[in-house]
């Protein structure tokens, strides 16, 4: 008999011949949610005097004026905002980038992967503290993504509830092959499709596939050049139609969604064509590629934090002049884009790229689309209910409904009047338990 038909029976018979226990479940905990106000990502207009109930995991009721359930906890968080659970569609927790790109890049190259590991569980810790419940991770290494996600998920450390993607894909040479631009011996090995590298339209196919069998929920593509990589002009498509064809068909026969990461126009184009669900950054997005997001259902993910970090921090980052002349272009036209997305109806969801820019700060990106003309209430949907459509979960998180799960935040103030407000975030509930609680 097969080792692994071995290993296979043993655990079927201890599964089948374990001892059933006699222990009652208790009832689930019920807690009650006070505060000034309520947005709950359904609507444009906040409810005041809000009350969020939970049973369990589950939100029960939200409103105004219910009764409090016998025996119920109760948390009143006076002067406050109750939000759905934010969600950020684009991050990297795996890592974080700091003030000199040549420092960091040698001592990524000198930590082990149970490093990496060990400081990706704070860069969680202080996403979920900051309000996301939920992020969409898009590109990793060394299959921490797929360790962060499982340990969460079965709560041995705290963080948000993670989708990943394991490797990207890209073309050799391009933005997602991280030998890109070293010298062979530093890696001395060269990226292949279990890399997410690969060539022709079987070769990315088979790809997806391998993704998906280590883990993937979301198939993650570099379709053009990038900011952050050294050898690719950051406008430049890395992807044929066929590859990207092949890509968006295998991913979505395997029921799973397709983010591109795509600064120019073309590259961009291909991938909308493909069916594609989300461009991740777009800076040179052109009002023809904008029209054909709007008419195909295709979600912008803008990333404006990444650039902010980048040029905005200029006098305090230091990174290879080929790198900086990359930046300086992207984000020269990526607030035009942004404003041409808004006025022509293009379908936004919130996302940061958050590892370019410190783990904890997401919020920070909600002001970024405010002055850009971005509505306060459709920032706050971005992040929750559209969110949550581009990640096909709105049966379960994304606004705050009855029989949804219960991931409930609460922010000083009203962000509707000051979004910023989203920076300061005092209650944290994921699942109905509650991680963060800081009364004024």
């Amino acid at each position: 008999m097969h080792k692994s038909m071995s290993l296979a029976l043993a655990l079927a018979a201890g599964i089948v011949y374990s001892p059933a226990t006699s222990a009652q479940t208790p009832p689930p905990k019920v807690m009650v949610l006070k505060a000034a106000r309520i947005f709950d990502g359904t609507s444009d207009k906040p409810v005041k005097n809000g009350m969020v109930i939970v049973e369990g995991a589950t939100i029960k009721a939200v409103g105004t004026g219910l009764a409090v359930p016998e025996g119920a906890e109760v948390i009143d968080l006076g002067d406050s905002t109750l939000l759905p659970g934010l969600i950020d569609c684009h991050t990297h927790v795996s890592f974080e980038s700091g003030d000199n790109w040549a420092q960091d890049t040698l001592a990524r190259l000198r930590q082990t992967v149970p490093e990496q590991t060990i400081r990706a569980t704070a860069n969680v810790r202080k996403t979920l503290m900051a309000g996301f419940t939920t992020v969409r991770d898009v590109g990793s290494g060394e299959y921490v993504d797929v360790a962060l996600r499982n340990s969460i998920a079965a709560g041995v450390i705290p963080g948000p509830r993670m989708l990943v993607a394991v490797h990207a894909l890209g073309a050799r040479g391009g933005h997602c092959d991280d030998s890109s631009g070293f010298p062979y011996m530093v890696f001395g090995h060269e990226s292949g499709f279990e890399d997410g590298i690969a060539a022709g339209a079987d070769q990315f196919r088979d790809s997806v596939r391998f993704q998906i069998k280590y883990g993937a929920d979301v198939i993650k593509v570099c379709a053009t050049g990038g900011v952050l990589s050294l050898a690719d002009e950051v406008d430049t498509p890395q992807v044929t139609q066929d590859e990207m064809n092949a890509i968006v068909d295998e991913a979505h026969r395997l029921r799973k969604k397709v983010a591109v990461h795509a600064h120019g126009a073309e590259g961009a184009k291909v991938a909308i064509r493909a069916g594609a669900d989300s461009i991740e950054h777009g800076s040179f997005l052109d009002d023809e590629g904008l029209r054909m997001m709007v008419s195909r259902g295709t979600y912008l993910v803008p990333t404006l934090l990444a650039g902010e970090y980048v040029v905005g921090k200029a006098a305090e980052r230091h990174y290879p002049p080929e790198i900086e002349a990359k930046a300086k272009a992207a984000v020269a036209v990526r607030g035009k884009m942004f404003k041409r997305a808004l006025a022509l109806g293009v379908k936004i969801a919130f996302g940061t790229d958050s590892a370019v820019s410190p783990h904890g700060l997401n919020a920070q990106e909600f002001k970024l689309m405010v002055d850009l003309g971005m509505a306060p209430a459709a920032a706050l949907r971005a992040a929750t209910q559209s969110a949550a459509d581009l990640l096909g979960l709105t049966k379960t998180i994304g606004t705050l409904e009855a029989g949804k799960q219960a991931d409930v935040i609460a922010v000083s103030g009203d962000p509707l009047a000051n979004i910023q407000a989203m920076e300061t975030v005092r209650f944290v509930m994921k699942g109905g338990q509650v991680a963060k609680n800081e009364q004024p």
